[in-house]
């Protein structure tokens, strides 16, 4: 944790003051016993520098063009001295929660594995309110990254079942699980289909919690807790991060986790489809005619398109229930990533306003999501001479759209987000480690938040 308060007025600290591109002038004419320390060390008005105290302490000088990005102090917890800092000036609410956010987010490690006990940057706050919201957001992400980073050696359908036992222990409400053949039994053929070749059985994880009078909300997420590609099997390079094919579940239990931490006043429901899919004997195969847990059928042109399968079942499964809004995460396509890039969740929706409020919410909190169109004529592409679908289209074009044109047929006319997201940083940028990452749950939360807080 990189965020504390500074409940003790007595308590110590280096001295942090953080400017503005337009306020530093200013703050160098008020402090001219700087300018030469400044000068020595060829400081241009932009970005840390330490600075000595008269009476020989360690202070803090970091000028950014503003604070109102929450990525702009995400590097200050690696960059400054192990020590506790406090804000030497006067800056906005919004703004500390940006700037101490940014910095927690920033100090995220990731320990499962390899011990890292060096000691980091802490920052003080004096209001313990913002502290706590803060500390929801920097928990509820690093619960996301934790899930996505750990290997699937440790993270199948039961281990993401404990995860979400764990939010029911801390927080309240109910669990359900429909595991192995008793998802057959139950109804959810694709789960179990696309399951059943892992010695890890698969699963529905079904969390409930809020009061039974609030207005329900329903998150899914893609629990593929390892893709091989089923028979149509990966190559070893294509195969390497799989681990992360899970990161649509982590994001629904992550985003749950601040809705519950935080006491938004909606009757939250999480559906998590959870499997591995793996290869052997009993493997589904390209050219299989599968049932659904709608009553579709479906055939089988490639086993590595299985995400849209299981979370078929679990859409048709949150449709029965009549939430005001449905959102599911999944790390599904690659070509999503084609058309934005790995750093931009797309998603898409059957609801306009929905939509753009949605937008609005991400670029207000730094988490910018992008609507991609349904584009119906491309359903066309869908079809099977065998089946009343296929789960992936001959054409290798637009093959975000047609996967969520898949989907769609499961939701019918139900509110509905489908979010297709990378989970992942192939890159390190200012509060934002590689590995596991958080997309467009931010953005999801502040949408939820003004529509039901």
């Amino acid at each position: 944790m990189s965020i504390i308060s500074a409940t003790k007025p007595d308590q110590s600290a280096t001295s942090l003051t953080l400017l503005t591109t337009d306020e530093y002038a200013s703050w160098c004419e008020q402090n001219p016993q700087y300018q030469s320390w400044l000068a020595a060390n060829r400081y241009e008005g932009k970005g840390l520098q330490l600075l000595p105290g008269s009476d020989g302490s360690l202070q803090a000088l970091f000028v950014a063009n503003d604070f109102n990005d929450v990525f702009v102090c995400g590097d200050l917890s690696a960059q400054l001295p192990a020590s506790d800092y406090l804000l030497a000036n006067e800056r906005s609410r919004q703004e500390q929660f940006n700037i101490a956010l940014g910095w927690g987010l920033g100090g995220y490690r990731f320990t499962r594995y390899k011990a890292n006990d060096k000691p980091q940057a802490q920052l003080l706050l004096g209001d313990e309110a913002l502290v706590d919201e803060v500390n929801r957001f920097i928990n509820a992400t690093a619960l996301v990254r934790d899930l996505i980073n750990t290997p699937a050696q440790d993270m199948m359908p039961q281990d993401l079942a404990a995860t979400a036992a764990q939010l029911v222990e801390e927080f309240g409400g109910q669990l359900n699980e429909v595991i192995g053949d008793d998802l057959l039994d139950l109804n959810y053929p694709m789960i179990h289909a696309v399951g059943r070749a892992s010695e890890h059985a698969p699963r529905l994880i079904d969390l409930r919690w809020g009061k039974a009078d609030a207005p329900k909300v329903t998150l899914v997420g893609k629990g593929i807790c390892f893709d091989t590609g089923g028979l149509n099997l990966k190559p070893g390079n294509f195969m390497r991060q799989m681990k992360k094919d899970m990161g649509g579940s982590a994001h629904a239990l992550g985003l749950a986790r601040l809705i519950m931490a935080s006491g938004l006043n909606v009757q939250l429901r999480v559906l998590v489809p959870a499997a591995e899919n793996a290869v052997a004997g009993n493997a589904f195969r390209p050219g299989d005619v599968l049932p659904t847990r709608k009553g579709l059928t479906v055939e089988i042109d490639n086993t590595d398109a299985e995400g849209r399968l299981v979370l078929c079942d679990a859409l048709a499964e949150a449709v029965d229930d009549a939430p005001e809004i449905i959102i599911d995460f999944a790390t599904l396509t690659g070509a999503c990533r084609v058309a934005l890039g790995t750093e931009l969740p797309g998603f898409f929706s059957n609801d306009r306003q929905v939509a753009f409020d949605l937008m609005a919410a991400g670029e207000s909190v730094s988490d910018p999501v992008w609507q991609l169109p349904l584009h119906k004529p491309y359903a066309d592409m869908m079809k099977s001479d065998i089946a009343d679908l296929v789960n992936s289209a001959a054409s290798p074009f637009g093959g975000a759209i047609t996967a969520a044109l898949y989907l769609q047929e499961f939701v019918g006319e139900s509110p509905w987000v489908h979010f297709d997201i990378m989970a992942w940083n192939n890159r390190k940028l200012p509060g934002r480690p590689l590995g596991g990452e958080a997309m467009g749950m931010r953005a999801v939360y502040e949408y939820l938040q003004r529509r039901y807080g």
